[in-house]
């Protein structure tokens, strides 16, 4: 049996961990934290419970090819809850539009504001299909790009479906109206892409949404990643807690341990489930490394950070659900505050997620559980988070309050935690901060992205947002497949 051994207990490396062990390999997960999760962590406090990342489940048939390995399906394992509509979204004007999986009712919100726009939804969701047919459909999300060659002849399909257009601009040669713009191309935003520079190949979100939905696990999104600890665990695989690898062994060009401390354990296969740059910055010598050296790390473009609130609150708005979103003014201008300046903008989109409201379980009777994210510029900005945390928790809570109606939200506050671009830094090892790594844009995706399989060294492997396809429930997971099929064809 060969031993392998994950450094990092998020969805990508309990995935990977599930595929290999049910192929016979010997898997160790180790974590740093004394939970496992990363970025889809949680916590609970006075009866609330708070899913600390992802807040939703969607392109099911992906976790499909996962619990496959063990002959279940989603049903099987999980029990969720439909939901629809999936966002409700503020704008500055005072509309709002319920973004649902429903055609008609899409179609007759959208003639309020443009009648053409409603005309083109269909032809919209055609288009969308036609990149979910190759992306997903045809498995090239979870194909290796390990050579050049791969990328070529995935160059045809990609001209063919515009893939080279921004997510913004293809939304914009469909629709007309602001809203609809905004509606149709905000979904990079949830991976760490501007929509003004990411490509389109996330564009088939709407058609993913329509058609497969928009789920949310009972008892909490937590509830997947103990069901995925449940899989590895049943099959015989190991997971070590607290453990926080401080260096990876290397012999020449050949990985063979991890080092934590002064406790050392031996591989014959690494795998990093860690940020790709703090895996390389960090756990190796970069003066060793050809392609990932400490320079190319340094000079790559890095997607935005987050800024999380977590609120229990002892009363119910009525205006909110399950997912709601509040669209920021001058929405090209946000975007460049934030990934390119390297600023706060004025005005910023404001994610809330309220999954009480579909689990009552998840907070006290006629309570709340609620959370607000925010994207804000990674730690290549110049703000001191330990300074500036609580002044732009109150100026969120106090916009929420008094410009956005949530009447008396600050003295019904019972549980309140933040989660800062420098907690992504100190507590989930993510480079500047940033929990989806490099940004997707054209030239760091596919190939240009880091491969699944590394380019400096003989068995180490990567899994999880920072290497290829990307970022997202979906992204991850098909991650752990393309990485699978490196370790499969390098016969380990």
């Amino acid at each position: 049996m060969k031993k392998v051994i994950v450094i990092g207990a998020g969805i990508g490396g309990l995935a990977i961990g599930i595929r290999l062990q049910s192929r016979g390999y010997d898997v160790t997960i180790v974590e740093k934290n004394n939970i496992i999760g990363g970025h889809a962590s949680r916590f609970t406090e006075s009866g609330y419970t708070f899913d600390m990342g992802p807040t939703f489940l969607t392109a099911l048939e992906v976790i499909d090819s996962l619990f496959k390995v063990v002959n279940k399906k989603v049903e099987d394992l999980l029990d969720l809850s439909s939901l629809d509509p999936f966002f409700r979204i503020f704008f500055k004007d005072n509309t709002s539009f319920d973004y649902s999986g429903d055609a008609e009712k899409m179609k007759i919100q959208m003639a309020r504001f443009n009648q053409r726009d409603a005309g083109l939804y269909d032809d919209f969701l055609k288009n969308s299909k036609k990149i979910y047919d190759e992306i997903i459909g045809k498995g090239y999300g979870s194909l290796p790009f390990s050579n050049l060659s791969s990328m070529i002849k995935f160059l045809p399909k990609a001209i063919k479906l515009k893939l080279f257009k921004s997510n913004y601009g293809l939304t914009s040669s469909y629709f007309d109206d602001y809203r609809h713009r905004f509606i149709f191309s905000f979904h990079p935003l949830f991976i760490g892409g501007n929509p003004f520079r990411t490509s389109s190949i996330y564009s088939m979100m709407p058609y993913v949404e329509q058609s497969i939905g928009m789920w949310f696990v009972k008892n909490g999104m937590y509830n997947f990643i103990n069901t995925l600890q449940n899989i590895f665990t049943d099959l015989g695989g190991k997971i070590i807690t607290s453990f926080p690898v401080s260096k990876i062994l290397i012999n020449s060009k050949k990985v063979i341990g991890v080092m934590s401390d002064s406790n050392k354990m031996l591989a014959d296969i690494v795998i990093s489930n860690s940020d790709v740059s703090y895996t390389y910055s960090q756990l190796i010598d970069t003066e060793k490394s050809n392609r990932w050296n400490k320079d190319r790390i340094i000079n790559s473009k890095y997607a935005n950070s987050n800024f999380l609130i977590f609120l229990g609150v002892k009363k119910k708005y009525p205006k909110l659900l399950h997912h709601n979103i509040i669209f920021s003014q001058n929405y090209k201008d946000t975007m460049t505050d934030i990934f390119d300046k390297n600023i706060l903008p004025q005005n910023f989109p404001i994610y809330i997620n309220v999954p009480s409201i579909t689990d009552p379980s998840m907070a006290p009777e006629n309570c709340d559980s609620i959370y607000i994210s925010t994207p804000v510029p990674n730690l290549k900005s110049n703000i001191d988070w330990n300074e500036f945390s609580r002044s732009f928790t109150n100026q969120i809570i106090n916009y929420l309050e008094t410009d956005f109606d949530l009447v008396g939200l600050r003295s019904n506050i019972v549980v309140e935690k933040v989660f800062s671009p420098l907690d992504f830094s100190q507590k989930r090892n993510s480079y500047l901060g940033s929990p989806w790594g490099l940004e997707p844009i054209i030239f760091q995706s596919a190939y240009f992205r880091p491969h699944n399989k590394s380019e400096d060294y003989e068995n180490l492997y990567f899994v999880g947002a920072g290497t290829h396809p990307g970022a997202s429930i979906p992204g991850v997971l098909m991650s752990a497949e393309a990485t699978e099929k490196c370790i499969i064809k390098d016969n380990f």
